[in-house]
């Protein structure tokens, strides 16, 4: 676990390569953006109008809790939602295409080949019955011109990049053979093997022991700097973010409800929710015994108010007026965007969150 406390003196000293990004630097740009999943004959919306860019060798942490819609939009990003009760609009732009007007020949040349993805649990997304170096070398075979020993050599090269020991013996191996931090370089291996501009990792260290989920990102960021890929880091751990990031969306209930340089956002988080999240994180140095816990829950997809500040109901001490009926986003400092006007009015209400915890 990262503890928050270690990285806010490094924060103030280092300031990431995050900002003085200009919008000609864009690598990917999504602009109203809307997920939809069919409930009986409706579709309800779990990204709802979702806007930003990622940009040359950046890396963008979107971060909330479970079901706020961050793995929606990586999976919309890469074009796997293909069933008639999903629904996607809005743009995705990569270059000077629309990704959502791609069919499925033209995104399976970019799906794996300019953008690749980093599963969240690696056992589901590799193949049982087929043995590592032929799972790598098939992506190898379908986007590149390479003749059979020169994948064989290809696939070797990528095992050894990613920190694994043995590459002929795991080159043989099933993926029920390997550790999860074993079959997590694998897929990292996989992501990487055609040198994709744009690599899509939700939650990749999800289930890792520390020391695992350590070297997993420091390998990310290793070969994030050597081929100058975006990356979008979907996670729920701002202590990962505080390490990797230079740039940090925070969602919630299908939004973005702040937006900030990695620094900014740590040194001076503005949204309600953004500032609960770090009160709920566990501080090095604290001496309260209890984590604090954020009031309420997360509304269900169906259940999910439509108009109106959508935080409102989980932070009730805060009057209806300080909340904007359309909430909108707006720039408080230079690249720092925060949806809603409630953060001005914002305070943490004492004794809230011990009482909750208690519960």
């Amino acid at each position: 676990m990262f503890f928050l406390s270690d990285t806010y003196t490094s924060l103030k000293a280092d300031c990431r390569k995050g900002e003085g990004f200009l919008e000609k630097d864009a690598l990917l740009t999504v602009r109203g953006l809307h997920v939809g999943f069919r409930i009986n004959d409706r579709f309800y919306d779990a990204v709802d109008g979702v806007s930003f860019t990622l940009k040359h060798n950046e890396i963008l942490a979107i971060v909330g809790e479970s079901g706020c819609g961050k793995s929606s939009l990586a999976t919309s990003i890469i074009g796997l939602h293909h069933d008639r009760n999903v629904r996607v609009t809005g743009e995705i732009l990569f270059g000077e295409r629309n990704l959502l007007e791609l069919d499925d020949e033209e995104m399976n040349k970019i799906r794996g080949a300019e953008i690749a993805m980093i599963f969240q649990d690696p056992l589901s997304a590799l193949n049982p019955l087929m043995r590592i170096g032929d799972q790598i070398e098939e992506a190898l075979a379908y986007h590149t011109d390479y003749t059979r020993e020169e994948r064989e050599e290809q696939v070797m090269r990528l095992l050894k990049q990613v920190g694994i020991p043995k590459p002929e013996q795991t080159a043989r191996q099933f993926p029920h053979q390997l550790s999860g931090g074993m079959r997590q370089r694998v897929m990292i291996a996989m992501a990487i093997s055609c040198k994709p501009k744009i690599i899509i990792a939700d939650e990749p260290t999800t289930a890792l022991d520390v020391t695992i989920q350590a070297q997993i990102l420091d390998l990310l960021k290793e070969l994030q700097e050597e081929t100058g890929a975006g990356i979008i880091l979907i996670t729920h751990d701002l202590g990962v973010v505080a390490e990797m990031a230079d740039r940090v969306m925070v969602m919630y209930a299908g939004e973005i409800i702040e937006e900030a340089p990695v620094q900014k956002l740590f040194m001076h988080p503005k949204h309600p929710y953004t500032r609960l999240l770090f009160h709920s994180m566990p501080q090095l140095h604290s001496k309260d015994e209890r984590l604090h816990v954020i009031e309420g829950t997360v509304p269900s997809l169906a259940n999910l108010p439509r108009t109106g500040c959508r935080f409102s109901h989980r932070i009730p001490w805060i009057p209806k007026e300080a909340h904007e009926k359309h909430p909108s986003f707006h720039e408080i400092s230079k690249d720092h965007y925060v949806q809603c006007i409630c953060w001005k009015h914002f305070y943490f209400r004492k004794g809230a969150s011990n009482n909750a915890a208690r519960r």
